[in-house]
């Protein structure tokens, strides 16, 4: 996948995404909102907000910046952000493998059904990272490759397929995090056949801890 097929499979769901995949990672969204536990005044940055559905979920305190590829998936978003009043969000039209963020200019980064949507995972955990200040949080809601051998199998062999769909299934959380500043904090499993993962992780870049 190159970031223009990315942009046209997703700008091509725009107008049916919540009809198709609303209710299904419901659950994860709210999992993952509802474990955040946000303080007043915090920052979230949302990669990949696509239409927006996570966004009425977030407590009013707080400031979430949501950015996405899909222009027409942006324009669904503003219009849920008219709808619900939500006057704490920004929403901008942007590369999440090139941000055009500051370092360390959020406490809490949110990539749901993100990491394996895109191009270049390494580029957009690395932004992700970078745009995170340290001991901050970073959650990724997302498929991971499954720890039973028969369906990873599988995932393999139906990733080239699945990426004409916009997304592939034959990758791991573990090749994911490999050489970062990431520490596992949390892990769950969520949504219907519990085939997704709900990972939050502590952003240790700089030697920085929950402890320090």
């Amino acid at each position: 996948m190159d970031l223009h097929k990315v942009e046209r499979v997703y700008s091509t769901y725009a107008g049916v995404y919540d009809h198709i995949f609303g209710k299904i990672f419901h659950e994860g969204r709210e999992s993952a909102v509802r474990s955040l536990c946000v303080s007043p005044g915090e920052r979230i940055l949302e990669v990949g907000v696509g239409t927006g559905l996570a966004l009425p979920l977030y407590p009013p305190g707080c400031t979430v910046v949501g950015i996405d590829l899909s222009a027409a998936m942006l324009d669904k978003a503003r219009q849920r952000v008219e709808a619900h009043g939500l006057t704490n969000v920004e929403l901008h039209r942007m590369d999440a493998g090139q941000m055009d963020f500051p370092d360390d200019s959020f406490d809490t980064v949110m990539a749901a059904y993100v990491v394996t949507a895109v191009p270049d995972y390494r580029k957009v955990v690395t932004e992700m990272i970078r745009v995170c200040r340290p001991s901050g949080r970073i959650i990724m809601l997302n498929h991971f490759t499954n720890g039973n051998k028969l369906i990873a199998a599988v995932e393999k062999v139906i990733s080239p397929l699945c990426k004409h769909l916009g997304f592939r299934t034959d990758l791991s959380l573990k090749t994911v995090l490999e050489g970062t500043s990431l520490h596992v904090a949390r892990k769950e499993h969520v949504n219907p056949l519990r085939f997704w993962y709900l990972v939050e992780c502590e952003n240790r870049k700089n030697g920085a801890s929950a402890h320090n």
